[in-house]
């Protein structure tokens, strides 16, 4: 019976492109924020649950590239959470940015949720890949 196969630390630019994909994270929550609450001729048009929804997942699977470990390939998408968190209930100035509306809701749901299901899918690869 042969031994399950061990992931080897990451190196220093393992550890970069895991520090810039974390970037991404919170920088895709600023602009998720930011695009929300667009309108188009009267017309809710929420550009940054869309843009969430598709980038989350994406941000996911890469980090899991650079290491399966949940917390490393998780590290995106919590750094999305906290962005948004932050930056839409204590934003600039006192400003409130994630306001009680249903875009807002389709923001946290849709990217939570998006991210949920890519770190899910890596960690059941990866369970697979272990033969567990």
């Amino acid at each position: 019976m042969s031994e399950p196969v061990k992931p080897e630390p990451p190196t220093t630019s393992d550890g970069a492109v895991l520090g810039l994909l974390v970037v991404d994270g919170v920088l895709l929550g600023a602009l998720g924020l930011v695009l929300t609450p667009l309108y188009v001729g009267g017309v809710p048009v929420p550009v940054g649950v869309v843009l969430s929804v598709l980038i989350v997942p994406w941000l996911v699977f890469r980090a899991a590239e650079v290491d399966p470990r949940p917390s490393r390939a998780g590290a995106p998408l919590l750094a999305w959470v906290v962005a948004v968190a932050v930056l839409g209930l204590t934003g600039p100035g006192g400003d409130v940015m994630l306001p009680a509306t249903w875009q807002s809701l389709l923001l946290v749901i849709g990217g939570i949720g998006a991210g949920l299901w890519a770190l899910r899918s890596v960690l059941n690869s990866e369970h697979g890949r272990n033969g567990g």
